[in-house]
């Protein structure tokens, strides 16, 4: 449905537009508003922002149609108006137009070419609004999608390539803010929230210099995914890069509790599948990796103390001639039959 506004002091007009339009409206493909000047007009806009188009006469009280015509953006700048006046003169249409007119209709009304003018009209506006959303939904997209994703989801055959399962070498880190539950009880919620999305951008800057994917958030932790070449000392690197930067960050106070933000992480690499894992019923589905390497890696990020980046020895084997590392001892985890020894990634 349309939602048309027509601007003109001449009462006659109101009743006439509903009679030629009765059908219309009864099927509510148009609604009609009334307004009888400029400054009335602008208040309808502003009471009803969901108007379509404006059908507005020249000579009017108040405010006339042409001054409406300069003030009608700073309202709604979508809104396109059509003039319909008897002053058809060369010089009116092109100041009119000259103002942000549609279309100009002189009077005595044709209603039938009205109707095909508004119509086209609307299908103008439609049009805008369409597209106006379209580019939020793709900037709010921006904000919650990797760019390379966006890049990736252009090209023909996305969809296949992302239903696609397949079993990788890579490295999985998950890091967590340490003692960050501490003080939610103690600080506004909005304090908290700003608090830890500064903290994860920090994060994330670092992962994402390191080639890394953050997989997702998980309450006050992020899971990240490094793949191809040294994939494992690149993620190693992030880590040790975000522990420096937040060495740095100033300690908060909240009542009687002090908050100093740190991070444990534990790493893992190997043999793990990437697909797509949730509910397609929901249509709720994460492309993210799954299997035993995955699992591990969280579950020593579980034993890590504040400013701790725990490793298994396997991996430890592999980290050795390139970072300086620490016995970290024995650690019972869950699924494991035996105890993981467990070494510190130091620098």
């Amino acid at each position: 449905m349309a939602k048309i506004l027509v601007v003109d002091d001449e009462a006659d007009l109101e009743i006439l537009v509903k009679q030629k339009f009765r059908k219309k409206i009864r099927e509510n493909v148009y609604q009609f508003i009334f307004a009888q000047n400029g400054e009335e007009a602008l208040q309808k806009v502003k009471e009803h922002p969901d108007v379509d188009i404006i059908l507005s006469d020249i000579n009017m009280p108040v405010m006339d149609g042409l001054t409406l015509l300069s003030r009608l953006p700073e309202v709604n700048p979508l809104i396109k108006a059509v003039v319909v006046s008897a002053y058809g003169d060369m010089q009116n249409i092109r100041t009119a137009m000259n103002r942000g007119a549609f279309d100009f209709i002189c009077k005595p009304v044709d209603f039938e070419d009205l109707d095909v003018t508004m119509e086209k009209t609307i299908t103008y506006v439609k049009q805008m609004q369409e597209t106006l959303r379209a580019i939020k939904e793709n900037n709010i997209l921006k904000m919650y999608v990797d760019e390379n994703v966006l890049n990736f989801m252009a090209h023909k055959g996305f969809e296949d390539t992302l239903m696609k399962n397949e079993i990788l070498q890579a490295t999985v880190m998950f890091i967590d803010v340490c003692g960050f539950t501490s003080i939610t009880e103690h600080v506004p919620a909005n304090t908290i929230v700003n608090l830890l999305n500064g903290l994860f951008d920090k994060v994330v800057k670092e992962i994402i210099a390191q080639g890394g994917h953050v997989d997702k958030f998980m309450g006050d932790a992020v899971m990240a995914v490094f793949r191809g070449e040294f994939h494992l000392d690149r993620a190693i690197d992030s880590a040790l890069a975000v522990k420096a930067q937040l060495s740095n960050e100033p300690e908060i106070s909240a009542g009687d509790k002090t908050f100093k933000p740190a991070i444990s992480v534990g790493i893992n690499s190997g043999e793990m599948l990437s697909g797509n894992i949730g509910s397609a019923s929901l249509r709720r589905l994460d492309y993210t990796v799954i299997g035993d390497a995955v699992n591990l890696a969280q579950r020593l990020q579980s034993v890590a103390k504040a400013g701790q980046i725990i490793i298994t020895e396997d991996v430890y084997k592999q980290a050795k001639e390139s970072f300086k590392c620490s016995i970290n001892g024995e650690f019972i985890l869950k699924n494991k039959l035996k105890p993981v020894n467990t070494y510190e990634v130091i620098e």
